[in-house]
């Protein structure tokens, strides 16, 4: 039974404190107050800790994001749009939508406790570069919904780049990314790549040697791989979200090879 299953059916033996276990409780009319006994975060997942993660970056996943979106003063058409498609992507169920998008609405409180939220999810996920990473750049695509990074929005994503040990050099090596691929799905071009995009993509510069661009590959397919990343506590419903990431990348790649004949 997958952990959403678990949490419906009241067989989940631990459920989240905290405040994410407030906000998910929130959004289902729940009161979780039971933990599992053990040290979270350790990369050792025991007996029902990978669905503890799965909880809390799911919780966390959504809740941030209204709080992202609200970050400029308002929450625009578009920022609910890409919220709504991101949950599209996921293939959720109509009970997993509905408490999505209750979480989201509960990050756009006054008084959205972000600081423990963060501090939480850190430590429900441990040690985890490359789901810490999923999770930033889950939150640039709703920061970029409008095409527009906000001053208030790039603030707010430094302090989750701040607590998971991402320096501001990583936010905008992501950031790149990010833009790249926005600028490739608005193109009027249709699927065709522009090389700058695809450069932008893999995080190299133009003038990088092949073996550079090679190793930036395979690296960035590495961290974005699905079932890895869901070994290490990503919610089964977000694998969707990195396959589309590893086809964005696989798809730079070839248009640089495909450009330099290698």
């Amino acid at each position: 039974m997958s952990w959403w299953g678990k949490i419906i059916g009241g067989t989940f033996g631990f459920m989240l404190g905290g405040p994410l276990g407030a906000l998910l409780g929130a959004s289902l009319g729940h009161n979780f107050d039971k933990r599992l006994n053990g040290v979270p975060g350790t990369g050792e997942y025991g007996h029902g800790q990978k669905e503890r993660v799965q909880t809390a970056f799911f919780t966390a996943t959504f809740s941030v994001m209204g709080s992202l979106c609200k970050a400029d003063g308002r929450v625009s058409d578009d920022e609910i749009a890409v919220a709504r498609q991101i949950m599209a992507k996921m293939s959720l169920s109509s009970q997993q939508r509905q408490a999505a998008m209750a979480l989201f609405n509960e990050g756009k409180k006054a008084g959205f406790p972000m600081d423990d939220v963060l501090l939480q999810l850190k430590q429900e996920i441990g040690y985890q570069p490359n789901l810490q990473r999923m999770f930033i750049e889950i939150q640039l695509y709703s920061a970029y919904a409008d095409g527009v990074m906000h001053p208030s929005e790039r603030a707010l994503l430094l302090k989750i780049c701040k607590t998971f040990g991402f320096s501001s050099h990583d936010l905008a090596s992501l950031e790149e990314a990010i833009r790249g691929e926005w600028r490739h799905q608005q193109s009027a071009k249709g699927p065709a790549l522009a090389l700058n995009d695809a450069y932008a993509i893999l995080n190299v510069a133009a003038r990088a040697a092949d073996a550079e661009v090679k190793r930036a590959y395979r690296r960035l397919m590495n961290q974005h791989h699905p079932d890895k990343l869901v070994s290490k506590g990503l919610p089964e419903e977000m694998m969707k979200i990195a396959e589309n990431k590893t086809h964005e990348i696989r798809q730079a790649y070839e248009r640089i090879k495909e450009e330099r004949g290698f």
